[in-house]
């Protein structure tokens, strides 16, 4: 990791800030880290992920010139994630690609949020390049 910066993270600004809450950190089972007014921050792997009002939400997905960001979760099972989402309210689609297999769902606000099958060429490596 390059030497400048401690830690990565991504801010996502919504309209319906407690149901996104709700889906961050209940839902799917970030651990919170920081609350202060308008903005709660949640544990990432490595990096974290701030939820802060100030956003505007779909009725539906996003589409990627709303927000082209795509949040997404390494996991073991896709099928097996999915399924536990499922029980929790939240679909899931579930896609094979040549490079692997997706889950997306959508958070309150309408981003596009993912599970992806973690072992792939596409793995995060540090290389100590920057």
């Amino acid at each position: 990791m390059a030497d400048w910066f401690e830690q990565p993270g991504i801010i996502v600004f919504t309209e319906n800030y407690d149901a996104c809450l709700a889906f961050y950190g209940k839902t799917l089972g970030l651990q919170q880290v920081d609350k202060k007014e308008g903005l709660t921050t949640f544990a990432f792997g490595a990096a974290y992920l701030m939820v802060e009002t100030g956003g505007v939400a779909s009725t539906g997905e996003k589409a990627l010139a709303e927000n082209p960001i795509t949040i997404r979760f390494n996991v073991a099972d896709v099928a097996a994630a999915a399924e536990m989402l499922r029980q929790r309210g939240v679909e899931v689609i579930i896609r094979q690609w040549d490079w692997g297999i997706t889950g997306t769902m959508f958070d309150p606000d309408g981003n596009r949020v993912q599970l992806k099958n973690h072992t792939n060429e596409y793995a995060v490596r540090d290389t100590g390049d920057v």
